[in-house]
């Protein structure tokens, strides 16, 4: 059995990860991730919009578990184990439904990188967000030492990474680690409704502008707005006559 179980409500999946006590997140749970991301982009008639969520309480999903860098360490990690990282953090941001992850509770080291790789992150009053391996003396492997800066700025990434330090959901807010923060009660069910309203929209269109934030943030300015421009005129070309 995974450790992830599905659920579809409208066009909205949510993929709920629990592996008490803790929630760390392993090799075996990155592959049954990632499989399952590549089930939804392959056939996006039905789910628009993908949710992750942590089924184990006071957790979103942990850092990843120690035995797997041991396996890593001592040369035991299979070829598909060793990709299972950046197989899922890859998907998370280019499948073409918008991925948002539901944090209540604690994101750390790599499920911080994981909320991180998602399109839009949405806390709970009682999140918690860190990236805490400096003081483990590594550094963030899955990508947390370089998306962070690109949502919050350099200056506090630093301050987050290199004090490992946790932020409440109001301070992750304020420097946008998170999209929005809602209250505890009734979270994931309001996550739902979010992610709802935002499936209401033409599919295409949401495909499309989740392209434009997400490669357009990482090119050049020029470059940004010609594949703007680009996926624009598609998506104006599609539409009925006197619509564009």
């Amino acid at each position: 059995m995974g450790s992830w179980t599905t659920g579809e409500r409208g066009a909205v999946a949510v993929l709920t990860f629990a592996r008490p006590p803790e929630n760390l997140i392993d090799f075996a749970a990155l592959l049954e991730l990632g499989d399952l991301l590549e089930a939804y982009a392959a056939d996006p008639s039905a789910t628009k919009v993908v949710v992750l969520a942590g089924g184990t309480p006071g957790y979103f999903i942990n850092h990843a578990d120690l035995s797997d860098l041991a396996k890593v360490g001592n040369g035991t990690a299979t070829p598909a184990e060793l990709g299972a990282w950046s197989r899922a953090l890859r998907l998370l941001e280019e499948i073409p439904q918008p991925t948002i992850a539901a944090i209540d509770g604690l994101a750390s080291g790599g499920g911080n990188e994981l909320a991180l790789a998602c399109t839009v992150r949405i806390g709970s009053d009682r999140a918690r967000l860190q990236q805490p391996e400096v003081s483990a003396g590594i550094i963030p492997g899955g990508g947390g030492s370089v998306r962070l800066p690109r949502l919050t700025g350099p200056a506090v990434a630093a301050d987050a990474i290199l004090t490992a330090r946790s932020y409440e959901a109001d301070e992750a807010f304020r420097v946008g680690w998170l999209s929005r923060v809602l209250p505890a009660e009734g979270f994931l069910d309001a996550v739902v409704a979010y992610a709802t309203q935002m499936a209401s929209a033409p599919f295409a269109a949401l495909a499309a502008a989740k392209t434009s934030v997400v490669h357009g943030s990482r090119m050049p300015f020029a470059d940004a707005q010609t594949q703007e421009r680009s996926l624009f005129g598609k998506l104006a070309a599609a539409l009925p006559a006197g619509q564009a």
